[in-house]
């Protein structure tokens, strides 16, 4: 599409750049002429941190690692099944 987007880590720092305490999307519509050098710097930074990394960044989902809980369900869950082959055996 090459429409620039990037995720910022929290709304209140959307919201510093709107002037308000908290913000959850931001569309830059007009942009001043003194400003275009430094638009241009942050819209080459999203390409090489979002854009193009993007199928990247879409495989990689989480660690992999259980919570307490799952990883307790799923161990009295091996162990009700082990404890059933061993009652066949």
């Amino acid at each position: 599409m090459g429409i620039p987007y990037c995720i910022v880590k929290s709304k209140s720092r959307l919201g510093w750049l709107m002037r308000r305490k908290t913000c959850t999307a931001v569309a830059l519509t007009q942009v001043d002429s003194s400003d275009k050098a430094n638009l241009a710097k942050l819209i080459e930074s999203v390409k090489v941190n979002f854009t193009d990394r993007y199928d990247e960044i879409r495989r990689q989902w989480g660690g992999g690692s259980l919570g307490s809980k799952s990883a307790a369900r799923i161990a009295k869950l091996e162990r009700a099944k082990a404890k059933e082959l061993a009652q066949k055996v």
